[in-house]
């Protein structure tokens, strides 16, 4: 048994989508959560940079004496996991991009998949190889949607505005006849509800958070780092904008996120 927490970070806010899941399926396990609001999106920055930012937030994330990692950043995942992985190998690191990868399998019935994501995401072309790998016979179609990830850190989810971005967006993919969408970036489940009304009930919306935590509790149960039935605790870092995070926290996770704590980042 192992009672330190689970660490969690993303870019933004997005990584919530993740926290939420971990805490639906993991109802004992604690979380430290950081979310780098002060440097997002990573989506448009250089495989470099990303992997420099990781590296401080999981050295930030030590210093809670986290027992594991999980990666809510698609674009962490698609650019950088396995450096990651060998810059920290005492920590076992998760990510997203291979439970979404999996559930997206499962679901298609006409082999025709749709991706969406961050312009890194979709450039690295990391779900495509992965997915084809396991299926030869599929057709991948990917779209980059930068302004996804704006719209949700400003809380306009289901903005008109929003509806018109995702209308001008996901038409096209939907016209290449796809029956699943995997929604590539933590940030993007938030807006499920309007991509489910521009696309309507024919496609299927994967959120690759949801394998994610059952990817997790798999592992701590392999390496018996399961904790005690003690209550869980939750705490949650930003690099700037406390009040956001604590209000996106509070109406998402259904939660009382009482304080946020603003980090020096740049320290680690």
């Amino acid at each position: 048994m192992d009672n330190r927490p689970i660490g969690i970070f993303d870019s933004g806010v997005g990584g919530l989508t993740v926290v939420k899941a971990v805490m639906e399926r993991l109802k004992h396990e604690s979380i430290v959560y950081f979310g780098d609001t002060a440097r997002v999106p990573y989506g448009s920055k250089s495989k470099e940079t990303v992997t420099k930012f990781s590296a401080q937030i999981i050295r930030f994330l030590e210093t809670h004496d986290v027992k594991a990692i999980v990666i809510a950043c698609n674009t962490v995942n698609a650019n950088c996991i396995e450096e990651l992985r060998a810059m920290f190998p005492h920590l076992p690191i998760e990510g997203v991009v291979e439970p979404g990868v999996r559930m997206a399998l499962k679901e298609t019935r006409n082999n025709r998949i749709g991706i969406i994501g961050t312009e890194a995401t979709i450039a690295s072309g990391k779900y495509p190889y992965l997915l084809k790998q396991q299926n030869p016979n599929l057709e991948v179609f990917g779209k980059a949607c930068p302004l996804f990830v704006p719209l949700v850190e400003e809380g306009w989810a289901n903005h008109s505005i929003t509806k018109e971005v995702v209308q001008e967006y996901l038409l096209p993919l939907a016209e290449k006849d796809i029956d699943t969408l995997i929604l590539g970036c933590t940030h993007y489940p938030m807006l499920t509800q309007t991509i489910g009304e521009v696309l309507g009930d024919g496609i299927t919306l994967i959120n690759p958070a949801t394998e994610a935590a059952f990817s997790l509790k798999r592992l701590l149960k392999s390496r018996d780092m399961q904790t005690e039935h003690t209550e869980a605790t939750y705490k949650f870092y930003v690099s700037d904008h406390t009040c956001r995070m604590q209000k996106m926290a509070q109406v998402f996770l259904d939660y009382p996120v009482e304080y946020v704590e603003k980090v020096d980042i740049e320290a680690y």
